[in-house]
């Protein structure tokens, strides 16, 4: 009986079916794109799309990009665990999109760049652009790997499917489909595999529904349950999940990651017009709403399941993180074909980052290694040092994997990893758009002091994990199980979702309970203040008051400020058209031509 515990169903020959046919599929748009763009194989198609995207496509990509895999398992986990703080993201979403779309857009589409870094170099030095860039690719080779590992572990669990077999053939797919389509195939495949990760989501909703008696139902064991208090108001820091850390702390994260992040920004300045790329950003914030409230009700529908019985405490899996593939067999495995759209679901979404990893990957090694030291390479050369890129950087995820396999709840991991990383990076882009006062030196410095801080509270916090007064997790059940199954599950990697180290408080370092203890949601906010404060006053000390002669275009207008319909379109030509020549960029960054229509329409 479904949500009584005990040992589901596998794969039937239909799971296969649906789920290789995905799989094929998305590599079959990779190369498709591959031989319609023929006649275009320039450097700025294969990173850029020709910059000649739309928005709502371009949107899709955006929220596929960080919807992946580990949403599709983690959101839904984090429901049944701790509840539904998790929506108050909505909060957050909207006001990263204004951000974005308003202050960060217009400057990076303004300047015609492809790499996201190149501003750093403009506006302060080329170490720290450099720097930036490094930062960058640690960061991604690490989430990417997280990607990669965590579905493929949670998945392998519940189909019996090769671990290492799933993660080395979903590496070659992305590789494919990024050496012989660029960023239009990842784009468009990104569209496909964002419509497969909803209607699994779907699917698990209305199953859950018909079992358990209708929507409402579901709803009320979830108040029952404790799982729909959502709104706390406590304004302690170290708390895992308030009001404050996830609106507050949570904004300043999201910014770090849509805003400066090069598998975003290479999306937006791909489209054609900035009407497109700012729209682009808001369509992208009502596709996360969307996503994350499917993915939330998809927890509450496996608590109303199993509040009787917790599949962990009652030993069918091995991790948390295990839970909804567990469901998805339990309740849907009577419908052949519909667990493999499931599996495929999750994989659409590990595709679709990994895929756009890859490609961003690409461009930045190609911008802000490569070119500069080799400036006479012909525009041949260039495309086939992206494919041979696209290749090294894909097997380099897939070795990642391995790494990712320590670092503790996928859904926490993933966007500590961003706040540690991109909350320093954060910081200096706004020191370098906002204030003229400030130097490379001041820059430098402040973000290593930033990184040094948020690295500091993000490793102390993964050694020694906050204690449950701090994370909070909520009451499970097992009085309805038929019957304790033991060990039945293969031992999982020691997943810090599962285990604290409570046990282990003899040991724990006076930091742990205090320091170590902030919530992974204030790494980014922590990172970008202690990087603009302590970068302000080094700049103030070296002379920064003192500097002539810096380019306007390198900081946020006004004019900036206003949303996209109030912008001209013939305006924005001129502006780019200037930058390019303002700053001599190559070939493969040339800026492009307006086209009159603003309609939300794709390419023919």
């Amino acid at each position: 009986m479904v949500g009584t515990g005990g040992p589901v169903a596998t794969f039937s020959v239909w799971d296969y079916v649906v789920f290789a046919g995905t799989i094929l599929g998305a590599a079959g748009i990779g190369l498709f794109q591959a031989i319609r763009g023929r006649k275009d194989t320039s450097s700025a198609e294969f990173l850029l799309g020709g910059r000649q995207m739309t928005a709502v496509p371009v949107a899709m990509s955006l929220t596929a990009s960080f919807m992946s895999g580990i949403t599709v398992i983690g959101t839904p986990t984090e429901a049944y665990r701790f509840g539904a703080a998790f929506w108050l993201f909505g909060f957050s979403y909207a006001i990263m999109s204004v951000v974005s779309a308003e202050v960060f857009v217009p400057l990076f589409y303004r300047l015609g760049i492809t790499s996201a870094y190149e501003y750093l170099e403009m506006r302060f030095s080329r170490p720290i652009r450099i720097i930036g860039t490094s930062m960058y690719i640690i960061q991604t080779a690490l989430y990417t790997g997280l990607v990669i590992y965590a579905p493929a572990l949670a998945l392998n669990q519940i189909t019996g499917l090769d671990l290492w077999g799933v993660l080395v053939s979903t590496g070659a797919v992305c590789i494919i489909y990024c050496t012989l389509g660029g960023l239009k195939a990842v784009i468009w495949t990104d569209v496909i595999q964002m419509v497969i990760m909803l209607v699994g989501f779907v699917a698990v909703i209305a199953r859950g529904a018909v079992l358990q008696g209708g929507l409402t139902k579901i709803w009320e064991d979830a108040g029952r349950g404790g799982r729909l208090e959502a709104f706390d108001f406590d304004p302690d820091p170290l708390k895992r999940h308030t009001f404050w850390t996830i609106v507050v702390g949570g904004s300043v994260m999201w910014v770090s990651i849509y805003s400066i992040n090069q598998s975003q920004v290479q999306r937006y300045i791909s489209c054609k017009t900035l009407g497109h790329a700012k729209m682009s950003l808001y369509v992208n914030m009502v596709g996360l709403w969307v996503t994350v409230s499917l993915a939330m009700f998809s927890g509450l529908t496996m608590f109303s399941i199993y509040k009787n019985c917790d599949p962990l405490t009652n030993g069918d899996i091995g991790t948390y993180d295990q839970m909804l593939p567990y469901l998805v067999m339990d309740i849907l495995a009577d419908y052949p074909g519909i667990p493999g759209l499931f599996v495929a679901a999750a994989y659409s979404g590990t595709l679709s980052t990994v895929s756009s990893s890859i490609n961003a990957l690409v461009a930045v090694t190609v911008e802000d290694f490569i070119l500069p030291q080799c400036k006479n390479l012909t525009e041949r050369q260039v495309i086939w040092l992206n494919m041979g890129l696209s290749v090294f950087f894909g097997a380099l995820c897939i070795g990642m994997a391995g790494v990712a396999s320590v670092l503790g709840n996928v859904l926490q991991a993933a966007l500590s990893i961003f706040g540690m990383i991109s909350g320093p990076l954060l910081g200096l882009y706004l020191l370098g758009m906002l204030f003229r006062t400030s130097n490379s030196i001041g820059g430098l410095v402040g973000m290593i002091v930033g990184l040094v801080l948020t690295l500091w509270v993000g490793v102390g916090g993964l050694i020694f994990p906050p204690t449950d007064e701090k994370t909070n997790p909520l009451q499970v059940s097992t009085v309805g199980c038929n019957s304790t199954m033991g060990q039945n599950y293969t031992t999982a990697a020691p997943w810090t979702s599962a285990v604290t180290l409570t046990s282990q408080s003899d040991v724990r370092p006076p930091l742990a309970d205090s320091w170590y203890s902030l919530s992974y949601l204030h790494f980014a906010l922590l990172g970008t203040l202690t990087t603009m404060v302590s970068g302000l006053l080094v700049s103030a000390i070296t002379g920064g008051c003192k500097q002539e002669h810096i380019n306007p275009d390198l900081f946020v207008k006004m004019s900036d400020l206003v949303c996209f319909s109030c912008c001209g379109e013939s305006e924005e030509t001129d502006v780019t058209e200037k930058a390019a020549t303002d700053f001599h960029l190559k070939a493969g960054n040339s800026t492009f031509k307006d086209v009159d229509s603003w309609l939300l329409y794709s390419e023919h």
